[in-house]
């Protein structure tokens, strides 16, 4: 492809009159190849313009900068003010605009988006579509599975990636949206129908710096939408929803249990054994029967209803939620012999937390142990949010190391104990968290351990979940990833409880 159909769209027009024959588009001038374009981005951490020597001499023969630049004759230079954004309207340019011929959900939020793109997966098979989906677990159609790497990928990768999952036969795409990725204009590219907000919470401040810098980015998936004349699907319930609510001029769908909302749940029972009742919508009345548990279960249950913004029929928005059993590392239960309810969750957000705990409170367990952390080289105001809910919620803590990163567990450990301190002032030993019939806290840094620790003391009627991680596999210690499992930890450590027994 000619460079100069790759900015058609963008406006841009290259300097010096030559017009190269596009092989691939690149933003890391390790990966140029013969006759690639190279985008000099400027980051946090390095200035893509620095590394415009390795890209030319690994062969591009066209460079985009956000500044001037010498280059060489023979090398096309296209100067623009937004590197990202030019990025990812070449990159769909270059890849044929694959989501101009697939249904496009966009979701997006602090909390609950992982969970609605499995729920929507579910939906649109039900109704015998073939979606591909790209969120925080995996990027996944068909047999393919790919490893995440972030959330929502940069726009090249994105939009490779899409069309390989168009070639393969996906009609449909459900994504998962960051707020980093809409700042970034990752998803630039992509044509949206719906998009859904979920919730909007306090997180990635150490990013955003603050929350209407975070409102505005997760904005910019709504504007997208409008622009392709798609519908807005939002969570009135969340404040941050009811106001985007009003800040939409396209369509809209707004669901909650909030009596205006337009989809909302009548005669809804929350147990141990999910959610059953019906959801009043535009369309009709939709029968709703899913083991997901809780009451923000419930909202990302109204959220995936969006299906009926495709068109598609109340049963069959019905049939597709009831169809989801279980996601990954999402209140994922543990099987084990202490006739214990054990739970994996991705919970790391004070409002996250706050919102499984408070659920699991009213199933009314014998006594509630909650192993947890928070993550180093990340927002710090969150972790004493994240100690003192824990304390409230559960009878006994346990404080331990998430992925410190390159920071010291135990300062992070610190962190997170200074609100545990508002709710119990005493930190137990271990014997003391073993023998004490009260209710308070304990120190374990090592995240085994730690587990192994919980599973050791829980028994009949406990509930001991184990939040933070979730589906994740790994453990990040300085600068080296090790592989941890959550949940192979909590097997493990029952499985040698059994043996001892």
């Amino acid at each position: 492809m000619r460079l100069s159909e790759l900015l058609m769209d963008i406006f841009l027009q290259p300097l010096g009159g030559q017009d190269p024959e596009i092989s691939g588009i690149f933003y890391d001038s390790r990966q140029v190849v013969p006759g690639g374009l190279f985008f000099a981005l400027p980051g946090e951490k390095a200035d893509g313009h620095q590394f415009i020597p390795q890209a030319l001499e690994r062969g591009a023969v066209a460079v985009v900068t956000e500044r001037e630049v010498a280059l060489p004759p023979e090398v096309v230079g296209v100067l623009t003010g937004n590197g990202r954004r030019a990025m990812a309207l070449a990159a769909a340019a270059f890849y044929g605009r694959p989501t101009d011929s697939m249904t496009v959900i966009g979701v997006t939020g602090t909390n609950g988006k992982t969970t609605t793109t499995y729920l929507l997966e579910a939906v649109l098979r039900s109704a015998g579509r073939r979606p591909a989906i790209i969120g925080t677990i995996d990027y996944r159609f068909g047999d393919t599975v790919l490893a995440s790497q972030h959330t929502t990928p940069e726009s090249v990768d994105l939009m490779r990636m899409i069309a390989d999952f168009r070639r393969a036969g996906a009609d449909a795409l459900v994504m998962e949206t960051s707020s980093h990725a809409l700042e970034q204009h990752r998803v630039d590219g992509v044509r949206f129908d719906i998009g859904i907000f979920t919730n909007l919470t306090p997180e990635h401040l150490d990013y955003h710096k603050d929350m209407e810098n975070y409102f505005a980015g997760k904005r910019r998936l709504f504007s997208l939408v409008e622009a392709a004349g798609g519908t807005a699907v939002i969570n009135i319930d969340d404040p941050y929803g009811s106001r985007l609510a009003t800040e939409v001029s396209g369509k809209l769908l707004t669901c909650g249990r909030n009596p205006s909302a337009q989809v909302r749940p009548v005669n809804i029972s929350l147990s141990l054994q999910g959610v059953v009742g019906e959801v009043a919508t535009p369309a009709g009345m939709l029968p709703l029967t899913s083991p997901l548990l809780g009451d923000f279960n419930l909202q990302n249950l109204l959220g995936a209803a969006a299906g009926l913004a495709l068109g598609l029929s109340p049963a069959s928005v019905g049939a597709g939620l009831g169809a989801l059993a279980a996601v990954p590392g999402r209140l994922e239960r543990i099987e084990n012999q202490a006739g214990a309810l054990v739970l994996v969750d991705y919970a790391h957000t004070g409002d996250a937390l706050e919102k499984v705990l408070s659920t699991l409170a009213e199933l009314s367990p014998r006594r509630i142990v909650t192993v947890f952390g928070c993550g180093g080289d990340r927002d710090r105001s969150k972790r004493p949010v994240m100690g003192e809910i824990a304390a409230r919620f559960s009878d006994l803590a346990v404080v331990t190391s998430d992925n410190p990163r390159t920071e010291e567990p135990l300062a992070i450990i610190e962190e997170v104990k200074a609100g545990v301190r508002r709710v119990h002032p005493h930190e137990w030993s271990r014997q003391e968290a073993v023998t004490a019939t009260g209710r308070g806290f304990v120190t374990i840094v090592d995240r085994r351990q730690a587990i192994e620790f919980a599973a050791a003391i829980v028994g009949p009627g406990d509930l001991l979940l184990v939040a933070g991680k979730g589906h994740e596999d790994y453990q990040i210690i300085g600068r080296e990833r090790f592989h941890f499992d959550d949940r192979e930890e909590l097997r493990r450590a029952f499985g040698q409880l059994e043996k001892r027994s």
